[in-house]
């Protein structure tokens, strides 16, 4: 069990702290955005199942009730592997540490969720009231699209049940037809790939744990790589040059072109779009993709190792 508790530490250590480090310096992620949010996902998942492995083996090694449970379909030999009949004063104590975390992570997740559907519900209302009033007798607008009332562009998907995409009649007004396309397609790409549930969880893992390299670059990462990767999606459709054009008329108003902090994404973006770089070719974007598909299981390896080798 120790060796297998310190193992599993080693790699949650390294995938907290130094590949993060790296991953943000690299070039790559600008080029593939939607292998490079893989490349996280699998790397948060990664520290997460070495917490949750060695929470286990902890657990199973302090107390007797939940080692006779874990290994009750496993044979002698395989209980002996793991040698719990004595855990260490630092087990304990990293057992402990462990349960907190898993106790104040479940806690931030719930938070998290509680917020955006309190938010999404104020957002639904503020529509509704926003909403311009329909004729006698005719149905509330509740199609995949809602168009408001505003002098300024600007257009969002509103996820939900159903999920509505709100678009103002000043973005109608200043864009074309083509970039209006370009717009809609941004937004359903958001949808499609389900970018709020990964805005939610990095948001979650951020403010509970601000501290962790991980985590915090994982949050600052997902908010830009998802615009990324939907302007790839809108940029693919109706071409780099539409794409850059409705987003400068969306948020002029704004200074997306503008040095501020605030705007600095947007004028990436733009600067993206109007000089796309080369993308990985087919070969490096599978190698990518396959080889963070196998970092997670390196923890399940670890903890699984002892039992495998005890039935040979």
């Amino acid at each position: 069990m120790t060796v297998c508790l310190l193992l599993l530490g080693a790699v949650a250590l390294t995938a907290a702290v130094p590949v993060p480090r790296a991953l943000t310096r690299a070039g790559w992620p600008e080029r593939e955005p939607v292998v490079a949010l893989w490349v996280w996902q699998c790397l948060v998942a990664t520290a997460l199942l070495c917490c949750l492995a060695g929470l286990v083996l902890g657990t199973a090694a302090v107390f007797h009730t939940v080692r006779d449970r874990v290994f009750a379909p496993a044979p002698p030999s395989v209980t002996a592997a793991y040698d719990l009949s004595t855990a260490p004063v630092w087990a304990t104590a990293l057992t402990l540490l462990l349960a907190c975390g898993a106790a104040w992570t479940t806690a931030m997740l719930g938070r998290e969720v509680a917020e955006a559907r309190r938010r999404r519900g104020q957002a639904r209302a503020h529509l509704r009231e926003r909403a311009p009033d329909l004729p006698a007798g005719l149905p509330p607008a509740r199609g995949p699209m809602l168009v408001l009332e505003d002098e300024y562009p600007d257009a969002w998907w509103m996820p939900g049940h159903p999920p509505q995409l709100v678009v103002t009649t000043g973005a109608l007004h200043r864009l074309t037809g083509h970039q209006l396309d370009a717009v809609l397609a941004h937004e359903r790409g958001h949808a499609r790939a389900h970018h709020d549930w990964l805005l939610h969880l990095s948001t979650a893992l951020a403010t509970g744990f601000p501290r962790v390299p991980l985590f915090t670059h994982f949050c600052d990462q997902t908010h830009r790589l998802v615009e990324l990767a939907a302007d790839d999606t809108a940029s693919r459709r109706h071409g780099h040059l539409t794409t850059a054009l409705a987003l400068i008329e969306l948020n002029q108003h704004r200074g997306v072109l503008s040095c501020a902090s605030s705007h600095r994404l947007l004028g990436e973006r733009v600067d993206r779009l109007l000089e796309p770089p080369p993308r990985l070719d087919r070969r490096r974007r599978a190698l990518t993709t396959t080889a963070a598909a196998l970092v997670p299981l390196l923890p399940l390896l670890i903890t699984f190792a002892p039992g495998l080798t005890a039935l040979r």
